[in-house]
């Protein structure tokens, strides 16, 4: 987004990882590539545990639920509120490697978490809006607690669920 006036604005937008302002969603996706939930936006100096713990996500899972999620992503006691587990890829901080066990998991994680990605990247590229630099007047909310970068990304989501999906079928 465009570097805010307001310095408590631009210090909530900031994002270390970008290196630039930015605006942050949590999705949730099903494992057949379908946006099942989006967040509203959020600074990008949020962290994700943050935004998940806030966003009203957890709200919405049932026993059994799997979340799949990045190295550092602690959220497993919140989800596990919802008798949701939260899998993790193994870390190898300590450890000159990975058990076999270990490596199995990693792949096997890698190969359903790479759809996210894919769904992310594919909802960015489909859409050009949402490549560009945004105008702060767009994020700011507005009466309704909804602001146009949040409806934006909302349609943006659910056109892509109206598209082919990204994986085949079997």
């Amino acid at each position: 987004c465009e570097r805010p006036s307001s310095l408590k604005a631009r210090a909530q937008t900031w994002s270390n990882y970008k290196h630039h302002n930015t605006v942050k969603f949590l999705i949730g996706i099903t494992p057949q590539c379908v946006v099942s939930f989006i967040s509203k936006g959020w600074g990008g100096h949020a962290s994700d545990v943050h935004i998940t713990e806030n966003c009203g996500i957890l709200d919405k899972l049932l026993p059994g639920d799997m979340i799949l999620a990045d190295r550092g992503f602690t959220v497993q006691e919140s989800a596990g509120m919802y008798c949701a587990e939260v899998k993790i890829p193994p870390f190898t901080r300590g450890k000159k490697q990975l058990s076999k066990c270990e490596v199995d998991t990693a792949r096997q994680l890698s190969r359903v978490r790479i759809h996210v990605e894919r769904v992310i990247g594919a909802v960015k590229q489909k859409y050009t809006i949402l490549q560009s630099t945004l105008p702060i007047s767009i994020i700011m909310s507005k009466d309704d607690d909804c602001s146009i970068i949040d409806k934006i990304v909302t349609v943006c989501c659910a056109m892509f669920n109206c598209c082919d999906s990204i994986i085949n079928a079997d």
